[in-house]
């Protein structure tokens, strides 16, 4: 057998045209033998020492000792390195919080079929072209999302399933074409006379709803783009009889044609570094975990206990999280409109939140804090994307909490490979408010996977008209879910839920301060998935 050996060593440095003397091959053979290496494995062990050896630049022909010693020591050292650099994982080095007014803008051209950089300065005024731009960019993200839908894309191939194909038309081919059939891709919007239409770049037309049955899963409501199949008739409007959400594209699908446009301007990464990295937090940082927490009311006097207790439970448990992320609103009752004592109260709330944070040393060091404003607190503006928290209000929690960030509404967390979207705002009375057409006849449960499905099919936080909702059109690319995040926490004071929808996690935490119990959400970045928590209230409080 060590004949065999021995001539598998010669042939492979034979193919590199080395010779072997009697002591390299002695020294191989060593090496073999020291490292455990079995039969089926020599050659190639051989393989990766040979080829480190020809890369030296002062390797001869027939093999030196000395240079051959030194190639295995360095691929010993490496080896070494390795291990060492998958030990010394820092979660610290690739947390971001990225504030919405610093993402850059990304609009979408049709001429090249791709994303393209806009390199002018944004403001928050914006201007009209940048309204148009913003919904133009909304229907054509979905739009070419939809044409890559298996039901759309033709394949290469001459098959049968070309005739099954579904083809989408435009607002101006209906002309002319009453009694026939047609599906429609655009926004619902009301006429100036009042009536529903859909609405694409090309024109709109009037829907009827009268003989549409049932509509498909989700919330239509006005300013959300809706795939509309109908026959458009004598009058001038289209008989729907069947409505439905635009197809949701995988993050990996997105990635993998767009992942090397760096979205959130920190740094693009490659489908091979992200897999790469999910494994490894999967691995090595399975015992971290984020916090959110909603409607933080620092003005109710059960709050601050209940966060005193949390953080002791936190200390007691050694159980301390990378990230707690506090959302509004932060007081129980707007201030907007209030008396100078009520300013001066809501400043003194978050100065006793610092001083109890800071008073959790363990806590202070490794934890970053995150606040987000909802839509009762004081900020610079009062429509999305919203700025962060007022300075003068939050003095003291930045010089005593060290790791505290005073994020935009909405703002995202950057984790190794993983992006979680945070929005407070109370998003479910809105959009039920908003419901145009047919109202779904739906439950509870069955309503919040409505809004699930309908926020990542519209690829955007608010699908909603800026009469509805408005929204800083320069910056209305902060709200799109363009590629799909990893999470999303759209925290609201309505009922608590967690839905997986195309590989997408979406929860919300529901309110902090709710009945005899506290609640919130504890996010696992290595499970890509979210724990409800109940903390009782003690009974002398």
């Amino acid at each position: 057998m060590a004949d065999a050996r021995q001539r598998i060593i010669i042939k492979v440095f034979r193919k590199y045209s080395n010779s072997l003397g009697p002591d390299t091959l002695e020294l191989l053979e060593t090496i073999l033998d020291n490292n455990e290496i079995e039969d089926a494995d020599v050659e190639s062990s051989i393989e990766i020492i040979a080829r480190e050896y020809n890369k030296q630049d002062d390797a001869t022909m027939k093999v030196s000792i000395d240079v051959l010693q030194r190639v295995y020591e360095s691929l010993q050292d490496q080896g070494q390195r390795t291990d060492q650099g998958k030990e010394a994982i820092d979660p610290e080095s690739h947390l971001f919080v990225i504030d919405a007014f610093e993402m850059p803008l990304w609009n979408w051209s049709s001429e090249r079929g791709t994303f393209e950089k806009f390199s002018a300065p944004l403001t928050m005024s914006g201007t009209p072209e940048s309204r148009v731009f913003a919904m133009r960019n909304r229907l054509n993200i979905i739009k070419q999302c939809v044409l890559r839908n298996e039901h759309f894309a033709p394949s290469t191939l001459p098959s049968r399933d070309r005739e099954k194909l579904v083809t989408l038309k435009s607002t101006k081919q209906l002309l002319g074409r009453a009694g026939e059939r047609f599906l429609l891709l655009g926004m619902l919007s009301h006429s100036k006379e009042g009536k529903l239409c859909i609405e694409d770049a090309d024109g709109s037309v009037e829907l009827d709803f009268s003989k549409l049955d049932e509509p498909g899963d989700g919330l239509f409501t006005e300013g959300c783009f809706a795939l509309v199949e109908g026959e458009y008739t004598e009058d001038g409007t289209l008989e729907i009889i069947a409505i439905g959400q635009p197809p949701c594209e995988p993050r990996e699908t997105a990635r993998s044609i767009y992942g090397h446009i760096d979205f959130l301007g920190k740094g693009a990464t490659s489908l091979l570094e992200d897999s790469q990295l999910s494994v490894r937090v999967r691995d090595e940082l399975s015992d971290l975990n984020f916090f959110f927490l909603s409607d933080v009311w620092l003005d109710n006097p059960r709050t601050l206990p209940a966060l005193q207790k949390m953080f002791e439970n936190c200390v007691e448990n050694r159980f301390v999280p990378k990230l707690i992320v506090l959302c509004g609103n932060f007081t129980s009752k707007s201030i907007s409109h209030g008396q100078g004592r009520d300013v001066q109260r809501y400043q003194e709330n978050f100065d006793a939140l610092a001083d109890l944070i800071a008073s959790y040393p363990m806590i202070t060091r490794s934890t970053h804090f995150v606040f987000v404003p909802g839509p009762l607190d004081v900020a610079v503006n009062s429509i999305l994307p919203r700025r962060p928290l007022l300075s003068s209000f939050v003095g003291r929690l930045k010089a005593r909490v060290p790791k505290v960030h005073f994020a935009t509404n909405p703002c995202r967390i950057k984790f190794f490979d993983q992006e979680i979207v945070v929005l407070r705002e109370d998003l479910m009375a809105k959009m039920l408010r908003n419901v145009v057409g047919v109202k779904p006849d739906a439950r509870s449960d069955d309503l919040k996977k409505f809004l699930v499905q309908s926020i990542l099919d519209q690829s955007h936080l608010c699908p909603l008209t800026v009469n509805i909702q408005a929204t800083l059109s320069d910056y209305d690319h902060s709200l799109r879910l363009y590629p799909l995040p990893t999470a999303i926490v759209l925290a609201d004071k309505y009922d608590r839920y967690k839905v997986t929808y195309t590989g997408c996690h979406v929860f919300n935490p529901g309110s902090f301060v709710g009945g005899t119990s506290f609640v919130f959400s504890t996010y696992q970045p290595a499970e890509v998935n979210s724990e409800e928590c109940v903390l009782e209230e003690d009974a002398e409080e």
